[in-house]
């Protein structure tokens, strides 16, 4: 746990020291601290429970919120090294520019200075003297005084862009010294999560044989299934309600970007760009790659414990590929945790479809992302199951059957 919060507070003093004191740093920052102070919450509950009950529902939950929580860290950290590295390149261009630039200075004042030595200094007392007029002696001083300033213009200009390349490489190098402290930072994340998914694997073995907690699954699951359908309403009444937006007057190409104050990310709301989501039908790619359905859409009977459950969507094994993948281009538009289902992600598509993809591990997405057909957006959990993705689809309010839009095998 402590180094869990050395490499946060890490995180949090470069993000501070890299960014004036805006408000939206000083709200990042209060929310990575809210985080901080949540997972240390949890950890301090789930280390004050006795050793039978670390091997309960409640204790898989409670390792499921965290895994959730340290998403969201490795959520910022992976932006920020994005945002470093855009910068190290637009660095390294201008240094790039710089040196061409001196190169083309230097390159210059050597053909002058080589011409000096080979035919001598040409001073303005020899242009009078050797003029056979007036007005050529006077043009002929006119361009040694040009040539004069130019030559001593270009001197200046030299010196300048030394410094100017020395200043942008101490900056490169600051740049990338904080891009490798927040690599660190992630990749101790990352090991974090993977003790973390460890802890909730062994916690999930001790009740994949018990009813009592199997039932408290399922319940948190059905309940979940309704929270689901009310994330998907509050996404349509959002996306409905223009009221709700403010623009930003930000645009990027033909695409209109507009900020949502419900959710606090840029959405793209120009949907006529993306492809069509109604002609994938029957020809959908897999989320899980030659994964298998082994929960069907609507009602399915649990075999130990004889009850039925409805499902809103299906169940799919992963094989060996354990990447989620986007079924359709899209904006990533909600990611949550909810009981049972764990990491959430909601992707919306053209003409009112969403598709929802739960029980996600590590995600290497964020709310807002723009995102292609077979684009990567996490890898499925560990259940009681083995790794199964649970995948539904809707349009608009309804619920769709996704075995009817996936590719047959």
């Amino acid at each position: 746990m402590v180094r869990h919060q050395t490499y946060l507070f890490l995180f949090l003093f470069l993000f501070i020291e890299s960014f004036p004191q805006s408000e939206d740093v000083l709200q990042k920052e209060s929310e990575l601290s809210k985080i901080k102070s949540e997972i240390n919450t949890l950890e301090k509950e789930l280390a004050s429970k006795s050793a039978a009950q670390k091997k309960s529902y409640e204790a898989v939950e409670n390792l499921n919120k965290q895994n959730f929580l340290i998403n969201k860290i490795l959520g910022e950290l992976r932006t920020e090294i994005n945002k470093k590295e855009r910068e190290i390149k637009q660095v390294e261009r201008k240094i790039a520019n710089t040196e061409k630039e001196i190169k083309a200075l230097q390159d210059n004042y050597a053909k002058y200075v080589t011409a000096v030595y080979k035919k001598g200094q040409y001073n303005e007392l020899e242009a009078v003297f050797d003029a056979s007029s007036l007005q050529q002696a006077i043009m002929r001083n006119y361009y040694l005084q040009a040539f004069a300033k130019q030559r001593a213009n270009d001197l200046e200009k030299l010196k300048s862009k030394k410094v100017e390349l020395d200043e942008n490489k101490s900056f490169l190098k600051v740049e990338r010294n904080e891009k490798l402290l927040l690599a660190k930072a992630r990749d101790n994340e990352k090991k974090v999560l993977t003790r973390k998914l460890n802890e909730r694997k062994a916690a999930l073995k001790a009740i994949e044989k018990n009813n009592n907690e199997l039932k408290k699954l399922i319940a948190a699951k059905k309940e979940s299934q309704k929270k689901i359908e009310q994330m998907i309403v509050k996404l349509i009444e959002q996306e409905a309600n223009k009221d709700n937006f403010v623009s930003t007057d930000k645009t990027v190409g033909d695409k209109s970007i507009i900020k949502n104050e419900n959710v606090g990310f840029d959405i793209d709301l120009n949907t006529a760009t993306f492809a069509s989501f109604a002609e994938l039908k029957g020809k959908m790619i897999w989320p899980l790659n030659r994964g298998k359905v082994i929960r069907k859409f609507g009602e399915n009977k649990h075999k130990s414990l004889n009850t039925v459950t409805l499902n809103y969507g299906v169940d799919i094994k992963a094989d060996k590929d354990k990447n989620v993948r986007c079924v359709g281009e899209g904006v990533v538009a909600a990611i949550d945790w909810l009981p049972g289902y764990g990491n959430v992600i909601i992707v919306s598509h053209k003409n009112s479809y969403r598709t929802v993809y739960s029980h996600v591990s590590e995600i290497f997405v964020s709310e807002g992302d723009r995102v292609k057909a077979g684009s990567v957006l996490a890898l499925v959990d560990e259940g009681i199951d083995g790794y199964v993705l649970h995948f539904e689809i809707w349009k608009g309010r309804d619920k769709q059957n996704p075995e009817l839009w996936l590719a047959k095998k």
